[in-house]
């Protein structure tokens, strides 16, 4: 695997955007425009909390702005909240790993396919047009990833990677993220910002995950900027998921030289 630079690649993915996060989503986005950095946007379509993207027009017309200043936008979920799918010991794992959100954990292809096709059909209406799906909480069943591919879209990421769906390669590239609340949250945000100067130097992709709740915690704030910087400051080139994964496409195209 290579490296788009010598200081690698930093992806910085906003999650959970929708009408309810609106005010820390977009300043989470302020945050990530005065280092000048493009922010992979996991939008909501569905009705989490009670409240669908489409009745919130203001979130819409800034997504659009968002959209055309070079963020991206990407589809996160349906509804963003699991439901009675799969068996009690699934559930019981995705409610420890996910805290409930891990809508996608369980379903057969059928059932993901609907909600794909519901939420996407959302942002097309709001004229948003992802090619990318992460999973609310990372976590997909393999029906999840069968429906991803039937429907054409580009990318997927988990815990552990980001994934081309059309070129079925796997990018090595571990979500650094503090998780909020609990005695170990210190160790959360050590670990991001250790991670990312690491990953940074050794040319690899750092992926650091912003939530809503984190912008309201002072410690992890800092913490995820501190980490941001890091990678920058380590020589990281900073792009979106879609550019992440049409350059390195490109580059492995390229290594492999003229076919025929």
């Amino acid at each position: 695997m290579m490296a788009l630079s010598a200081g690698g690649t930093l992806v910085v993915s906003v999650h959970d955007v929708a009408p309810v996060t609106r005010t820390a989503s977009m300043a989470w986005v302020g945050a990530l425009e005065r280092r000048g950095i493009p922010g992979s946007l996991l939008v909501v379509p569905g009705p989490w909390r009670g409240v669908g993207l489409l009745e919130d027009p203001a979130l819409v017309t800034w997504l659009r702005a968002a959209d055309r200043s070079g963020h991206e936008i990407a589809q996160h979920g349906w509804a963003h909240e699991a439901g009675p799918e799969g068996s009690p010991l699934r559930r019981a794992l995705g409610s420890a790993m996910a805290r409930g959100c891990a809508e996608f954990w369980a379903l057969d292809e059928q059932e993901a396919r609907d909600r794909l096709h519901r939420g996407r059909a959302v942002l097309w209406r709001a004229d948003l047009d992802p090619i990318g799906f992460t999973p609310p909480g990372w976590l997909a069943s393999p029906g999840t990833c069968r429906a991803l591919r039937s429907l054409g879209y580009r990318y997927t990421t988990d815990h552990a990677g980001v994934v081309d769906l059309v070129a079925r390669h796997r990018y090595l590239a571990p979500a650094l993220s503090s998780r909020p609340g609990g005695a170990t949250e210190w160790i959360g945000r050590r670990t991001m910002i250790a991670g990312a100067r690491h990953v940074s130097a050794l040319g690899g992709i750092v992926r650091v995950a912003l939530h809503p709740a984190d912008w309201e915690d002072p410690c992890l704030r800092t913490a995820a900027l501190l980490a941001i910087d890091a990678a920058l400051d380590g020589g990281a080139t900073a792009c979106t998921y879609a550019e992440l994964v049409h350059r390195r496409a490109a580059a492995e195209r390229l290594a492999l030289g003229p076919v025929g």
